[in-house]
């Protein structure tokens, strides 16, 4: 039996307390909040969307960053199995649109209440609003941490699961980079991801609050496409957002640090050009002695119908039996084809995840123990994993976690 020092109290760090307890060690949590998961509570809307349950090949496409590092932890432990755990804690879950999965009460308090009772349950020790200062290494093995107060815990082992730096105000502040990078480890540049993005034409804050389901949604560098994908998106004051845009931050993201991108909706998208000009022409003449302004009213939303008329560059005014073959097919162009300039990533504040973390290349895969410090195990967002959303974050939290709790015993031996 070791003793273990787990730093952060969130997804990665209960699930890893749990994991190193079921193996017989001695386990402490040390977290800086005043209560544990507190990022946890916010996730999927508050709902918390624990994994998904797709296929292994739909896991590993769906991680952006780093996807071979997970094929250990993935198959040591898998979306099937963080089902059946938590089915067998007692919070029973649904399968969703797309796969995701959801506890059946639709409430994340219902996540952590059932990871706390099972810590509990285990003997795990909790110490909440206690921060870890510095993590202490001799001779190329973990010593001891120092906490705010100077006290200091020395322990055999210890796994960082600090998050990294979206949701500041949950306490991800990227302590855990700072722990790495002064025991030696690499930490790559670091971005928000699965994050909203701004955009410079001023009619898009007209829609803000405009939910646009079923749409496909194209971002371009010049003529060169960076992401394309079909689903629901969301205006706002600075942008755009919803699930299609913020899975697409995680592809662009870096690109649109760069530079301005151009991002094309199709908002009808289940039909071609063609077609839709014969559902344009079908409306003009039921509506043929109206004004341009009025005979659209079934194509969209009402908050978009006044700026695809100003896009359109056609008279509101003019009555549809005068606008001519051109401006309809332009028209149809426009519907096809919504162009918005993207100017830049929104901050961490509202980023779902981290892109970015500590370097995968000096940690083992298999137990997330440090190649550089023996005893030193990372677990979940402080490692530089990321996915698109749909659960995958948190698969790779709970994966990840486990390697690191249950790859304790090995460093033992």
């Amino acid at each position: 039996m070791s003793k273990v020092v787990i730093v952060g109290g969130g997804a990665a760090g209960m699930f890893a307390s749990i994991a190193a307890a079921e193996c017989g060690h001695q386990v402490v949590v040390y977290e800086k909040n005043e209560k544990l998961g507190k990022k946890l509570y916010i996730t999927g809307k508050g709902r918390c969307n624990i994994t998904n349950a797709c296929d292994m090949e739909g896991l590993f496409e769906a991680v952006r960053t780093n996807a071979k590092f997970l094929y250990s932890s993935f198959y040591g432990y898998t979306n099937q199995q963080v089902i059946d755990f938590f089915e067998r804690i007692n919070v029973p879950v649904k399968i969703e649109r797309g796969d995701r999965v959801f506890p059946v009460s639709d409430r994340s308090s219902d996540v952590i209440r059932g990871l706390e009772r099972e810590m509990d349950r285990l003997g795990v020790e909790v110490h909440l609003r206690t921060a870890v200062k510095k993590i202490v290494e001799k001779d190329g093995h973990f010593e001891k941490v120092i906490l705010g107060d100077q006290t200091q815990v020395c322990a055999d082992a210890c796994i960082v699961a600090t998050g990294g730096l979206s949701y500041q105000s949950t306490g991800s502040t990227g302590d855990g980079f700072r722990f790495a990078e002064s025991l030696g480890h690499t930490v790559t540049e670091c971005m928000p991801a699965l994050v909203p993005m701004e955009c410079k034409e001023d009619w898009v804050p007209e829609l803000q609050g405009l939910s646009l389901r079923n749409v496909n949604v194209t971002i371009c560098d010049g003529k060169k496409k960076l992401y394309d994908d079909f689903g629901e998106m969301l205006f706002t004051h600075y942008g755009v957002s919803g699930p299609l845009i913020l899975s697409a931050s995680s592809y662009v993201g870096k690109k649109l640090k760069a530079k301005e991108l151009t991002l094309k909706i199709d908002l009808k998208p289940a039909l071609s050009e063609e077609q839709l000009d014969h559902r344009v022409l079908r409306e003009f003449e039921e509506n043929q002695n109206r004004q341009f302004k009025n005979a659209v009213h079934k194509l969209f939303p009402s908050k978009l119908i006044p700026v695809m008329i100003e896009l359109s560059g056609i008279d509101p005014e003019k009555k549809v039996n005068v606008i001519t073959k051109e401006e309809r097919l332009g028209f149809v162009r426009l519907i096809k084809n919504l162009e918005c300039t993207l100017t830049g990533l929104r901050d961490y504040n509202e980023a779902i995840i981290t892109k970015g973390g500590i370097k995968i290349k000096e940690v083992d895969p298999g137990t997330m123990e440090s190649r550089l410090v023996k005893g030193l195990h990372f677990a979940g967002e402080v490692l530089d994993l990321d996915a698109v959303t749909g659960g995958f974050n948190l698969q790779i939290a709970w994966s990840t976690a486990y390697a690191a709790g249950t790859g304790i015993e090995n460093a033992d031996e």
